[in-house]
Parts: C-alpha cells; sequence; structure tokens
C-alpha cells in the first residue's frame, strides 16, 4: 500500500497541490485523473520522490519515504517499476539490453541469470523471440509492452505508468490496459496509473482519484463513476460523445 497524507506543493507562488490524501492498496489497479494541469502527474512526482513535497507525509507500507535520507530511499526506488509516456526506451540498446538495464544497475546477477530474466518478462509480454531487434524496428505497442517488461524486471511492489496509451490505437490501447491488470492481479502489486483515457477508467479503474485544481476532488470506483452528481467529474468523464450515450443508456435502465 502506498498513502498520501497531507501533501502540498508550489511551484513559486503556484500552490499545485492541497492537501493531498489518499491510499493506493496493493492487489489493485488504482487510477489518477484529471484534465490536463489538474495536478495529477505532480501528484505521481512527489510520490516517486521526483519532486520533494513542501509538506505532508508518502508511506511506502508504513515507511515514511519522504523523511528518508537518500541511501533509504534508494532501497525503495528498487521496489518501483516505471512505465514512461513515451516509453523511453534507449534507441542503440537491443530489447534485450533495454529489459536487462535495470538489473544491470541495480542487482549482483550474473550475466546470465540477467538473460534469463528478461526472456521470462519478454515472454510474459508475449514479446518472445524480439530480443536482438531495436527499439527502432519495433510499433508503438511493442515499445509500451517493452516498457512493461523492463519496468517489472525487478520484480517490482509498485508500479507506476504515465500516461500508458498515449499514442495507440484504441485496440492496441486495450491490450495494454488489459496487460497492465493481469500483472497487476498476478504479482499483487500496487499500481498506479497516470491517465486522462476513460476507456482505461471503464476497463481497469480498480480504485480511481479524481484531482481538479489540484485538490482530490472525488474518489470511489468504475461502477461509482458513471453515477456520481459531481458536476466536475461529470463534465471530464462524459466530454466524449461515447460516454455520454453510455450514460444515456443507464438512464434507460
Amino acid at each position: 500500500m502506498i498513502e498520501v497524507v497531507g501533501v502540498n506543493k508550489h511551484f513559486g507562488e503556484a500552490h499545485v497541490l492541497r492537501d493531498i490524501n489518499a491510499k493506493f492498496s496493493a492487489g489493485k489497479v488504482n487510477l489518477i485523473i484529471g484534465a490536463s494541469g489538474s495536478g495529477k502527474s505532480v501528484t505521481a512526482k512527489c510520490i516517486v520522490g521526483l519532486h520533494e513535497v513542501d509538506t505532508g507525509q508518502i508511506l511506502y507500507d508504513g515507511r515514511n519515504f519522504t523523511e528518508m535520507e537518500r541511501n533509504d530511499r534508494k532501497e525503495i526506488r528498487k521496489e518501483i517499476g516505471m512505465l514512461f509516456q513515451g516509453s523511453a526506451l534507449f534507441d542503440s540498446l537491443t530489447v534485450e539490453q533495454n529489459v536487462m538495464f535495470p538489473l544491470t544497475m541495480f542487482t549482483e546477477m550474473s550475466r546470465e541469470e540477467m538473460r534469463e530474466r528478461a526472456n521470462f518478462c519478454l515472454d510474459r509480454v508475449n514479446l518472445n523471440n524480439k530480443n536482438h531487434l531495436l527499439p527502432a524496428e519495433c510499433s508503438g505497442g511493442m515499445q509500451k509492452r517493452i516498457g512493461i517488461a523492463r519496468a517489472i524486471a525487478m520484480n517490482p511492489k509498485y508500479l507506476f505508468c504515465d500516461e500508458p496509451n498515449s499514442g495507440l490505437d484504441p485496440k492496441t490501447a486495450i491490450v495494454i490496459d488489459n496487460l497492465i491488470k493481469e500483472i497487476t492481479y498476478e504479482y499483487q502489486m500496487t499500481t498506479i496509473v497516470i491517465t486522462h483515457d476513460m476507456n482505461s477508467v471503464i476497463e481497469i479503474g480498480d480504485h480511481i482519484i479524481f484531482i481538479h485544481q489540484g485538490q482530490k476532488w472525488w474518489e470511489g470506483t468504475k461502477e461509482e463513476i458513471l453515477k456520481t452528481d459531481n458536476q466536475e467529474i461529470n463534465d471530464f468523464v462524459y466530454a466524449a460523445d461515447f460516454m455520454k450515450e453510455i450514460k444515456e443508456m443507464l438512464g434507460k435502465h
């Protein structure tokens, strides 16, 4: 479990996050949603320590990440897997080398052990026998799956996914969503997904937090989000025509 307790964050005069409190449970796909500029990405960056909070605490299974020294934080970061928005693969490294990269940085595995782990992770995301390709030889969907394989290489307790469906066609986005959900349940990870994709919300959102103007505005499940009376979240959720159609269909039943 990850807990965010009373977090505030300023950038100069701008009060970007205002007293954010949230709990993200293991074995669930936890989503942070909100419009561009709402503070959802800043919230995630504070959780992983890319931004320092002004006040408040970040707790990883009760461990106070906020007050830790650098070396102690490094130990927790070894337990974190990251899937970046643009996949963030190293262009000059092969698929296998990209997946092995965190293992070379943070473990004392032999080269053969690292290869075995990389092959296991690539097999888990259905990319067998793609080891020697370069990222430029892979489609966008394949690059996302390579990113997931690299993210789980260290067998993390916590998985962060930043806009995992960005730039993907709807069919491929569903594949990535389902893969994130399967891995979360299989390994009982605490998964946090930052997204504005309502397809992802409906498909995989076990626990959803809506950030609006730097505040936690709403919290609930994917079933509850379709029935809430909260005006701001309705404006966000039903901005897409297909979501308006869903609401109309629900109203007929």
